[in-house]
């Protein structure tokens, strides 16, 4: 079911791409200052493509038993979820939207990104599924076995969305051994080139475009003219 804004249908949705990865303590404080544009009404929503250096988050629900190992760095964070795992080769999508004019349903906003999710990996050649009680995208790889290939964590203020998803193209799942990821001990965690699946990042990322905008809305980018600023990630003051 779409998730379209109710303000009217020429609601605009932006998308900036960051081309190298990001610090997560300067993307956070990024998120956080257009959420807050968003809701004042001085940016347009927007949907945020990058990658971050290796490193782990905790969500609100995380437990500190399934903290294996802080190999890499490790980041509190107020979104939805458990620990999980960020790095290069891995798609991050931060999602901007003022959940008040969609509505104000947050189960069926996640819906959306289930189903975002579910149609991108449909475009490039891969069945992923939903599982009851399990947060996330999975792939049945047969014989009783499934693996993640999608993550989910999301935090609301003031009825606008941020953090988002991400899907593992060709990460290092190595990092992984670190954390029980969101969680869930019996089963693992997979990527698109474990998989099989050779697509460059561009081709992911067309994607995620075109199958968000058959859920969520109509979108444009920052160099059609029509966007704000790019988002800014530098700390105050440097």
């Amino acid at each position: 079911m779409p998730i379209a804004s109710k303000t009217g249908p020429k609601t605009e949705i932006e998308w900036q791409t960051s081309a190298t990865p990001v610090a997560y303590d300067r993307a956070v404080a990024a998120m956080e200052a257009r959420v807050h544009a968003i809701r004042e009404g001085s940016a347009a929503e927007l949907v945020w493509l990058l990658e971050h250096p290796p490193l782990y988050t905790a969500g609100t629900s995380a437990k500190e038993e399934d903290l294996v190992d802080a190999i890499l760095p490790v980041f509190r964070t107020g979104r939805g979820g458990q620990w999980t795992y960020h790095g290069p080769g891995q798609r991050v999508a931060y999602v901007m939207l003022d959940l008040k004019a969609r509505g104000g349903d947050l189960r069926a906003y996640v819906t959306g990104l289930e189903e975002w999710l579910i149609r991108t990996l449909g475009a490039i050649g891969l069945k992923g599924e939903r599982r009851p009680g399990r947060v996330g995208i999975w792939i049945d790889q047969g014989g009783g076995r499934e693996s993640k290939i999608a993550a989910i964590g999301v935090r609301v203020r003031q009825g606008v969305s941020y953090h988002g998803v991400s899907i593992n193209l060709n990460p290092d799942l190595g990092h992984y051994r670190g954390i029980v990821p969101c969680g869930v001990s019996q089963h693992g965690v997979t990527s698109l080139a474990e998989l099989g699946i050779k697509v460059p990042m561009a081709q992911l990322d067309t994607a995620l475009r075109k199958n968000f905008e058959a859920i969520f809305s109509a979108a444009r980018d920052e160099s059609d003219g029509l966007g704000s600023a790019p988002i800014k990630t530098k700390d105050p003051g440097a």
